[in-house]
């Protein structure tokens, strides 16, 4: 018997997927509430705020929401596009500088933690079977993430300290996902019943996974460290 998964709904599958958009009344008014915020001109960077909006509708409202439940490969689309590229727009837009910047180890460390965490079986399986565990693995990615890219934007961090972070990052998503992808055996259940109508095994599903989260997720941490490390290098012109 499938899992259900509490807030995505059941599986999608091939027929449907175009027809399964999320339209939770509360989902789309905290939506609504950010875009106000963002068009009332109170993001630091409001290019970055509406990219990071249609982002969260991608990952929230959009079928992948749906598609997510089928498979786990799916699932790990739409972490990867909350941490790796809406948490970083969100910071870019939102650096809330009067809170001031937690030490940037500890972020790192931390939001490590949280991935690891929510990627392990036992605690995946838990965070999709009802509504406030999903949205507190959602939460906590995300704002594990943000605080972790706020730290690396922020002016007084060192290009080098930031890199560092970025390259520590990397190298934490880039083990987990080898281990996801050379796992002998599937290892998340809860999409078991569902990958067969997308035509993958769990165990292929599951690889496939790994090799988004040991590759693809590796781009926006590799481009932001290039554009830092070339800010750093750029030699300003002299004012006139």
């Amino acid at each position: 018997m499938p899992y259900l998964i509490a807030y995505c709904g059941p599986a999608a599958i091939p027929a449907d997927l175009w027809l399964r958009w999320n339209t939770d009344p509360l989902l789309l008014a905290a939506l609504a509430a950010l875009a106000f915020v963002i068009a009332s001109g109170r993001s630091a960077d409001a290019r970055a705020g509406w990219t990071a909006l249609a982002l969260m509708a991608v990952v929230f409202v959009s079928p992948l929401c749906a598609l997510s439940s089928a498979l786990f490969s799916a699932r790990v689309t739409h972490h990867i596009i909350l941490i790796a590229a809406v948490a970083p727009l969100l910071a870019r837009a939102f650096p809330l500088p009067r809170l001031g910047h937690a030490p940037l180890v500890p972020v790192v460390a931390a939001h490590a933690v949280v991935v690891w965490l929510w990627h392990a079986p036992g605690p995946y399986t838990w965070g999709l079977a009802t509504v406030p565990a999903y949205w507190l693995m959602q939460t906590t990615l995300l704002g594990s993430a943000w605080l972790m890219w706020r730290g690396v934007f922020a002016p007084a961090v060192p290009t080098a300290a930031a890199l560092m972070a970025l390259v520590a990052t990397i190298g934490q998503m880039g083990l987990l996902g080898a281990l996801i992808v050379f796992a002998p055996a599937p290892l998340y259940v809860v999409h078991f019943a569902s990958t067969a109508a997308w035509r993958l095994t769990p165990l292929a599903d599951q690889q496939l996974a790994g090799l988004l989260m040991w590759v693809l997720a590796m781009i926006p941490y590799l481009a932001v460290g290039l554009w830092l490390a070339w800010s750093s290098l750029r030699v300003r012109e002299p004012a006139l």
